[in-house]
């Protein structure tokens, strides 16, 4: 069996515990990821005690509560608290989500571990550098092309085809389902990705969109498009029920249908 070996400046050591909260009864322990890039050492695993009295209902509650009143140096992204804005993707437990609609109470007893998302580089703590994702998302061209004169108001479009962009414009690019891709991680400067392509397809199935075949052309690629193996990782984390794998398909039986 191959033996794989983590280098000596990314093995995660132990870290620093918390002490408990005065005089709390309901608590919760929590295992944080810590990397500080100006601390010039090996990431690490601090553990916190959690008042569950004081620190809301969900994940996001509990780290802001940290932050608050335990340790200000703990570093994540947030900001709407809605699962809108996608900022607060991280893994919680195991499993990639974001940290504002994951309650504590539906995650297994005993320590939660919270870490950033997997693959990405860390710029600190649990804020993964996003730049290459959302590279991959500008490459796609997330935007209406068209080359018909422009109308006086809207483009229009029967109720028939708006319904075909369901499932897929409600994307928040949180990250959670490419980040969960076992091909994205071995091929992410190559393969797009769940999350990208999902939004390919989105134009490329919109009725009022005139570039299909350019679009479609930009994806002819061995990696770009065909690393996707389809074992639906992407669709059992995305936070919004969304299944970047059957669009990806979808986009194959394009490539296929245009050649025959």
């Amino acid at each position: 069996m191959v033996q794989l070996t983590l280098p000596k400046n990314s093995r995660v050591g132990k870290g620093k515990t918390w002490p408990k909260p005065q005089g709390a009864t309901n608590l919760r322990q929590f295992r944080i990821y810590r990397f500080s890039p100006e601390e010039n050492g090996n990431p690490r695993w601090d553990l916190y005690w959690v008042d569950l009295d004081k620190a809301g209902t969900m994940i996001l509650d509990v780290l802001l509560y940290i932050k608050n009143n335990i340790d200000p140096t703990l570093a994540f992204r947030r900001s709407c608290r809605e699962g809108v804005c996608g900022s607060c993707s991280m893994n919680i437990a195991g499993n990639n989500t974001i940290a504002c609609t994951k309650g504590f109470d539906e995650l297994p007893g005993g320590v939660i571990s919270i870490a950033p998302l997997p693959h990405l580089p860390v710029v600190k703590d649990l804020i993964p550098d996003l730049t290459n994702f959302y590279a991959q998302h500008a490459y796609v061209q997330p935007f209406l092309k068209t080359v018909t004169p422009n109308p006086e108001k809207e483009r229009k479009q029967s109720e028939e085809d708006r319904n075909e962009l369901n499932g897929l414009y409600e994307c928040i690019l949180c990250a959670c389902c490419s980040t969960s891709c076992p091909s994205y991680w071995w091929n992410g400067d190559k393969y797009l990705g769940p999350a990208a392509l999902l939004q390919a397809y989105r134009w490329l199935i919109d009725s009022r969109d005139e570039a299909t075949g350019e679009r479609l052309d930009d994806l002819e690629d061995p990696f770009k498009l065909y690393r996707c193996h389809t074992i639906m990782n992407c669709a059992q984390v995305c936070p919004k029920g969304l299944n970047p794998a059957k669009a990806i398909a979808k986009i194959k039986k394009m490539m296929v249908e245009r050649v025959s």
